[in-house]
C-alpha cells in the first residue's frame, strides 16, 4: 500500500501492515489509545523517545517513520558523504544512486552508522583509560602483586639454605599472591569488557545520580506535586543509588527540582514552550527565576513536551563537571577535562552575563548546536564567606542555518580531530579533520 507523507500516517500504515491493533500498540508504549489515535491522524507532534519506542515496537527505523524510507536512505548517504573520507562523493547523483542501487546504498548507510558507534566507544574507553579511578587502582594492585610474586620467587630461586619454616611461609605467600593476582586480573578484564556500555557503569555518586535520572527519562513526576515528605521513599526504592553519597545527591536533587517545579508549574511551562519554543530567557522572565533554574527546568521536562532533545551540563568554579545530561551528537566527558572552548567555561569568567553561541561539534560528520550559558556567583556563608560560582550550559540542536559565526568545539583534546586549535592541551589520539 502507498505510504502517506506524514509521520502519523506512516505509523498507522506500518501498524496495519504488521496486523497490530491500535489498543495493543498503545499498551506496549504505555500511552492511551486516544493519544495514539491523535498521533496517527497527524494531530500530535511526535519525536524523541516516543518515536524511538514506536519504531522499535513496529520493527523499523525512526527515520523511516519520520521521513519515509527513501528520504531516510538519501539523508543517510549525505551523512556518510560528510565524513572526511566522503570528500570525492558525487552529491549531485545521490538520489540516482539510492534509486538504482538501494541495497548498496543501505550498506553504506549502515557502515557509516557502525563507524560512528565505534568512534563513540573509542571516546568512552579513552576517557575511562585516562581518568577512571577504579581502573587506576586495579592496575596498581595488579602491578604490586606481580612485584611481590617476583620478589618471593627470586628469593626461593637464589637461596638454597632457607630454613624449612621460612620456605613454607614463602610458598604460602606465593600461593596467596598468585590467587590475588588472578582475582584482580579477572575483575579488571570484566570491567574492560563493559566498554560498549561504559556510560551505564557507575563509578561515583554523581554517576549513580545521572544513571538513575537517565533511567527515568530525566523527569521526576514526584517533584510536580507538593509532597517532599515522600522523597526518602523514592530514593530508597532506586536500585541505581547504591551508595549513601549517591542517595544524598539524589535527595538534594529532588528537593531542588521540587522548588523549581513549584516556581515554574508544568502546565504553564508547557504552554510557554509550545508558544515560544525552548527559550530559557523567556522562561526565567515569565516566572521571575534565575537562568540556571530555567536551564534545569527545560532540560528535565518530559520529552514529549519539547520540540527537540535538550542537553545540560554544569560545572563548579574549578571547571569540574558536576552534572551531565548528554545530547545526541554532543558527547560529554565522564572523567576528564572538557573542551576549553565551550561557552560553559567562558561563563565562569563573565559572571551573570548570558552567553548564546552557535557551536559545531567536530567529528566525522560535524553537527551544529545552539548553546546558552551563564555563570552565577553565590555567597552561602554571607558577605564574610567565599564566593561560590556555578556555571551551566543548555544545549539544543541548531534549528535552521547559523545566524552568526560558528565556533568549532570538541569533547576533550585527546579525542578532538580539529587541527590547529588555539586551546589544544595535547595531541589527539584519533587523527585530525584538517
Amino acid at each position: 500500500m502507498p505510504r502517506p507523507g506524514l509521520t502519523g500516517s506512516r505509523i498507522r500504515a506500518r501498524r496495519l501492515d504488521l496486523g497490530i491493533k491500535q489498543a495493543e500498540l498503545a499498551r506496549r508504549l504505555s500511552i492511551s489509545s486516544s493519544y495514539l489515535n491523535l498521533i496517527e491522524h497527524n494531530r500530535r507532534r511526535i519525536g524523541g523517545k516516543l518515536l524511538v519506542e514506536l519504531a522499535r515496537a513496529l520493527e523499523t527505523d525512526p527515520a523511516t517513520l519520520a521521513e519515509g524510507a527513501e528520504a531516510a536512505l538519501i539523508e543517510g548517504l549525505r551523512l556518510a558523504a560528510a565524513a572526511p573520507e566522503g570528500a570525492e562523493a558525487e552529491l549531485s547523483r545521490i538520489e540516482q544512486f539510492a534509486g538504482t542501487f538501494p541495497g548498496w546504498a543501505g550498506l553504506i548507510v549502515a557502515q557509516g552508522r557502525r563507524i560512528a558507534a565505534l568512534e563513540r566507544v573509542v571516546e568512552t574507553l579513552n576517557d575511562r583509560l585516562t581518568h577512571d579511578p577504579f581502573l587506576s587502582a586495579s592496575l596498581h594492585d595488579v602491578l604490586s602483586t606481580v612485584t611481590a610474586i617476583r620478589s618471593t620467587s627470586g628469593i626461593l630461586r637464589d637461596d638454597d639454605g632457607i630454613d624449612p619454616e621460612w620456605r613454607k611461609r614463602f610458598h604460602r605467600n606465593l600461593y596467596e599472591d598468585s590467587r590475588r593476582l588472578a582475582e584482580s586480573a579477572q575483575a579488571l578484564v570484566s570491567y574492560l569488557d563493559a566498554g560498549g556500555s561504559a556510560d551505564r557503569d557507575v563509578a561515583a555518586p554523581q554517576e549513580e545520580l545521572e544513571t538513575w535520572l537517565a533511567a527515568r527519562g530525566w523527569h521526576l513526576p514526584e517533584c510536580e506535586r507538593a509532597l517532599p515528605a515522600s522523597f526518602d521513599r523514592v530514593v530508597e526504592a532506586a536500585e541505581e543509588l547504591s551508595s549513601a553519597s549517591g542517595r544524598a545527591l539524589a535527595r538534594a536533587h529532588l528537593e531542588r527540582a521540587h522548588r523549581e517545579a513549584q516556581a515554574m508549574p508544568l502546565a504553564e511551562v508547557r504552554r510557554l514552550v509550545a508558544e515560544q519554543g525552548v527559550d530559557p530567557a523567556a522562561l526565567a522572565g515569565r516566572f521571575g527565576t534565575d537562568l540556571v533554574s530555567a536551564f534545569r527546568r527545560l532540560a528535565t521536562l518530559p520529552e514529549d513536551d519539547l520540540p527537540s532533545s535538550v542537553g545540560l551540563v554544569t560545572c563548579d568554579g574549578s571547571g569540574t563537571l558536576t552534572f551531565r545530561k548528554p545530547l545526541e551528537g554532543f558527547p560529554l566527558p565522564r572523567f576528564g577535562a572538557a573542551c576549553p572552548l565551550w561557552p560553559l567555561y567562558q561563563a565562569l569568567s563573565r559572571p551573570m552575563q548570558p552567553i548564546r553561541a552557535e557551536l559545531e561539534q567536530v567529528g566525522r560528520v560535524p553537527q551544529r548546536f545552539t548553546a546558552f550559558a551563564i555563570g552565577q556567583p553565590s555567597h552561602p556563608e554571607g558577605f564574610g564567606g567565599p564566593q561560590v560560582t556555578e556555571a551551566a550550559m543548555l544545549i539544543l540542536p541548531l534549528d535552521g542555518p547559523a545566524t552568526g559565526p560558528v565556533q568549532p568545539v570538541g569533547t576533550s583534546c585527546r579525542i578532538c580531530m580539529r587541527e590547529p586549535c588555539p586551546a589544544r592541551r595535547e595531541p589527539s589520539i584519533v587523527g585530525t579533520s584538517a
